[in-house]
C-alpha cells in the first residue's frame, strides 16, 4: 500500500493524539441503509481507507447488532497501531433481540468485554456511550468507563448526542475526550450548546452524518430506489413533502461547488472541516471511489464569506423536518430547535 503524504497541517487531535482530519463512519457497512456489505466489500473499503491515511475509524456494537465490529476486528488487528479505533456502548441488541439502551455498570462493563473480543484487540482508543440511558445517572455510567480506562481496557471516554449540561457533569467525573453528535450544513443542533461546552473542556467534536446520509452529497431525490429496511424511509426530513422542499436548497450548494471545481459533497465536507479545527467528521460510505471523494475534502479551502453564505442558506429555520422521529428524540438528550414545517 502507498503511504499517506497528506501535509501535517490536515491532521486533528482527539485527547492529544493526532488523527487525520476527516474519518471513517463505518455504520453503513452493516447498518441503517440496507442490506450489510459482503465481507469481502468491507476488508476492500477498509484497506482503502487507510492506503489513504485514514486514521479514525468509527463502529458501535449497535451497528449490525456487533456485525460491524466483527468486520473491522477481520482486518484492522494486523494495523493496529497505524489506528485510533472507536467504538460505542449502551445501545445494543438485548436478549430479546431488540434494540436497547441500557447505561448500567454492570452492562457497560459486559459489554465492553464483547466488543474487545469482536474487534480482536487489548484497548478501545476511543468509547462512547452511545445513548445516555436516562434511568441511570450519568455520573454512574461515567464512573464504570472511568473504571475501564483505569483498567486498561479502553483509554478515552466520549459521549454521543447529549447536551451541554450532560456533558459537564460527566466531565466532572472523568475527562471527555469527545462528543460524537450529528453535525452538518442542515443539521446544526450542536450549535445551541454542545459546541461551545466540548471547547470550554478540550474535547473533540466527532460529526457524524456530515453529509446528510447522501442529502448533502446531491445522492438523494426520492426515496423510491431504498430498500425497505433503509432508516431514511422513516426519518421526517425525508418524508416526500419535506425532501422536496429540502432539494430547494441544494442549487446554491450545486452553484458554489461547481465554482471551486469540486462536489457537493466535498464543499459540504469543506464547510464543517471550517468551523473549528476541533470537528472531526465521519462520513460513511461502501464504495472506495466515495471514500476518496470525501478524503479530497480536505484540499478545499474556504473563505469565511463562503462559510457564512452557506450557513445562512442553511439555517435551521429553512431545513423541513426533524432529524428523527418522536421515538427516538425522545431517547437522546442534544438540544433540539423546533421542528421546521414542511
Amino acid at each position: 500500500m502507498t503511504s499517506n503524504t497528506r501535509p501535517n497541517r490536515q491532521t486533528r487531535a482527539i485527547a492529544g493524539t493526532p488523527v487525520f482530519s476527516i474519518g471513517l463512519g463505518c455504520m453503513g457497512l452493516s447498518h441503517g441503509y440496507g442490506p450489510a456489505a459482503s465481507a469481502e466489500q468491507a476488508k476492500s473499503l477498509l484497506l482503502a481507507a487507510l492506503d489513504h491515511g485514514v486514521t479514525l475509524f468509527d463502529t458501535a456494537a449497535l451497528y449490525g447488532f456487533g456485525h460491524n465490529e466483527t468486520l473491522l476486528g477481520q482486518v484492522l488487528p494486523a494495523h493496529r497501531s497505524r489506528i485510533f479505533l472507536a467504538s460505542k456502548c449502551g445501545l445494543f441488541r438485548g436478549p430479546d433481540g431488540l434494540r436497547r439502551i441500557d447505561g448500567r455498570p454492570d452492562t457497560l462493563r459486559r459489554t465492553c468485554e464483547e466488543s474487545l473480543s469482536r474487534l480482536r484487540t487489548e484497548t478501545i482508543d476511543l468509547y462512547y456511550l452511545h445513548r445516555w440511558d436516562k434511568s441511570v445517572p450519568i455520573e454512574d455510567s461515567i464512573g464504570a468507563l472511568a473504571d475501564l480506562v483505569r483498567a486498561g481496557k479502553i483509554r478515552h471516554i466520549g459521549l454521543s448526542e447529549v447536551s451541554a449540561g450532560t456533558l459537564r457533569r460527566a466531565h466532572a467525573v472523568h475527562p471527555i475526550a469527545a462528543v460524537q453528535s450529528e453535525y452538518a450544513l442542515w443539521a446544526r443542533n450542536v450549535e445551541i450548546g454542545v459546541l461551545r461546552a466540548c471547547r470550554d473542556i478540550g474535547a473533540a467534536l466527532v460529526a457524524f452524518s456530515p453529509l446528510g446520509r447522501a442529502f448533502l452529497a446531491d445522492g438523494l431525490h426520492a426515496l423510491d430506489g431504498l430498500s425497505e429496511g433503509d432508516l431514511r424511509r422513516r426519518m421526517p426530513r425525508f418524508q416526500p413533502d419535506a425532501l422536496a422542499a429540502n432539494l430547494a436548497l441544494l442549487g446554491l450548494l450545486r452553484d458554489r461547488a461547481r465554482a471551486l471545481r469540486c462536489t457537493p459533497g466535498q464543499l459540504a465536507l469543506a464547510w464543517l472541516l471550517h468551523q473549528g479545527p476541533d470537528i472531526i467528521p465521519i462520513p460513511g460510505t461502501t464504495q472506495p471511489a466515495h471514500l476518496r471523494e470525501n478524503l479530497a475534502a480536505v484540499d478545499i479551502v474556504l473563505d469565511d464569506a463562503l462559510s457564512a453564505e452557506l450557513s445562512a442558506h442553511f439555517d435551521h429555520r429553512r431545513v423541513a423536518g426533524d432529524r428523527y422521529g418522536p421515538a427516538t428524540l425522545r431517547e437522546i438528550d442534544t438540544e433540539q430547535f423546533p421542528a421546521a414545517s414542511a
